[in-house]
């Protein structure tokens, strides 16, 4: 007898526990402010105890952040081989923001937003941009099968990244922008060569 589909749904009441945890997180450092806000009371929202936080979040900053890089990396490798690297990156956002419903768009605003104003959340993001901007590079390298330390590549991979960073920083003064659609015809810019 297996015991997969109790694993299965043992996996399923995780992802819904730690899923649960960071919408109250985000709820109260909405209403309280992120420094405000303590994991006692996240606890308490969540109807679990501090300890049940941590083994799911090592940190308070950690309740922010979502890694939403495995899906992108695993679509940026199965973009068309022959696709530009800046078109390649289009064409994986553009694929991984259609699978994310509109309230994931919107809380991802909110994550953001938190990222961009909270310092203490600032300083712990840039661990993150740092590992995320050299697996691109890595994937990009690959794809056009050349060495990561590429001059060539890190100017791409940079220019991509600094394109969304600016387009970001506009999205979470003004929610009511469309993010995606705004870091595409970003994108599309770069592609054509920043022309004015």
């Amino acid at each position: 007898m297996s015991d997969r589909p109790a694993q299965g749904l043992r996996e399923r009441k995780k992802a819904k526990t730690r899923a649960l945890i960071q919408k109250e997180a985000l709820r109260l450092f909405r209403e309280q402010g992120y420094t405000e806000t303590t994991v006692e009371q996240i606890a308490e929202a969540a109807e679990v105890a501090p300890s049940t936080v941590f083994r799911y979040f090592a940190s308070k900053e950690e309740l922010v952040f979502v890694d939403h890089f495995p899906a992108f990396a695993e679509a940026l490798n199965a973009a068309p081989a022959d696709l530009h690297p800046i078109r390649a990156v289009r064409v994986a956002l553009r694929e991984v923001t259609a699978a994310q419903t509109p309230e994931e768009l919107a809380e991802g605003v909110e994550r953001e937003k938190l990222m961009f104003t909270v310092p203490e959340l600032w300083a712990a993001s840039l661990t993150n941009v740092s590992g995320t901007l050299r697996s691109m590079q890595e994937i990009l390298a690959r794809r056009v099968g050349r060495d990561m330390s590429d001059p060539e590549i890190r100017n791409i991979t940079g220019a991509i990244t600094g394109v969304m960073f600016a387009v970001w920083f506009d999205w979470v003064k003004d929610p009511e922008v469309d993010g995606p659609a705004e870091i595409d015809k970003a994108l599309a810019h770069l592609e054509e060569g920043l022309r004015l």
